[in-house]
């Protein structure tokens, strides 16, 4: 079942030009699946059937697990199949007609403009990890990229003078976003008297250095913008998301049309573009409350 697994992630990387943390994700969850399966008696996957993948599931439920995480699995399990169906390991899939439990969408948390503001203010500009700090802050807020995104940057993915970013996305899907002139200017700062402070090595490429010289992690980043959240005294939850989700909402509050936020935040749906407009409703119906005298 390992040489299965493997063969499996390979097809989705060359013939699907999957990212490498989907790649990733899919992995542990064919491991864990077929972990699952070895526990039960079921050493070859042709002797595993539709009443194993219920168990597994069940079995994740069981122990908590999120209705999130039981519809990814299952995905992943009716992928892993397919491929097998395909590849003519197996010939039938266990898994068709199986139900992918429903998700509910959960609203995104966002930040208020003037949080933003607060935020984007955190960082002091007198050495070169603020100047940086700033610049990523700026920079996730001006143009929604994901944290990874902006973490993979590379130098010459920025050209400040047409004023725009080049970024790599899911399925190494490239998309040209705008750049505002506010985060053009930090990131233009950050370029001449930040970056070559944290440089250390002259053939590093990546835009955002850490202190030793290397690219900087989507985890070194989670504990940046916790640190400037906390001395803001922003008391919204925030994840490394949380930018992202306020560019999108701040756009469609302030009238840009769907489908343009759609091609900023790289979304291959639309249908996933449109959670923004049930956030922005939400707020609309708070404001309303909170405003009209009749309310």
């Amino acid at each position: 079942m390992d040489m299965l697994i493997d063969q499996f992630i390979h097809f989705l990387a060359v013939e699907k030009g999957l990212a490498a943390n989907t790649l990733e994700s899919y992995q542990r969850d064919m491991v864990a699946y077929t972990t699952y399966l070895r526990n039960h008696g079921v050493n070859e996957i042709h002797d595993s059937s539709r009443t194993h993948i219920i168990g597994y599931l069940l079995s994740l439920q069981e122990k908590g697990r999120a209705t999130a995480t039981l519809s990814r699995n299952m995905a992943s399990i009716r992928a892993f199949y397919q491929f097998l169906v395909r590849d003519k390991h197996l010939d039938k899939d266990p898994s068709i007609h199986l139900e992918t439990p429903k998700i509910e969408k959960r609203l995104p948390k966002v930040l208020s403009i003037e949080e933003v503001e607060r935020l984007l203010e955190g960082p002091a500009l007198h050495n070169p990890a603020g100047i940086r700090d700033k610049a990523m802050l700026e920079l996730l807020y001006a143009t929604g990229i994901r944290v990874s995104e902006l973490v993979s940057l590379s130098i010459g993915d920025v050209n400040l003078e047409m004023g725009f970013v080049k970024c790599l996305g899911k399925g190494s899907k490239e998309r040209i976003i705008p750049l505002g002139s506010m985060a053009n200017q930090i990131v233009r700062q950050y370029i001449e008297a930040g970056r070559p402070k944290l440089l250390k090595q002259s053939h590093e490429t990546a835009l955002f250095l850490n202190h030793l010289g290397k690219q900087i992690t989507r985890q070194g980043f989670w504990k940046i913008i916790k640190r400037y959240a906390e001395q803001v005294n922003i008391r919204t939850e925030i994840t490394p998301h949380t930018l992202r989700h306020s560019f999108a909402t701040h756009l469609l509050e302030n009238g840009a049309d769907l489908r343009s936020v759609q091609e900023m935040l790289g979304h291959a749906d639309i249908s996933t573009t449109q959670i923004y407009t049930h956030v922005t409703r939400t707020r609309i119906k708070d404001v309303y409350a909170k405003t009209h005298p009749r309310a």
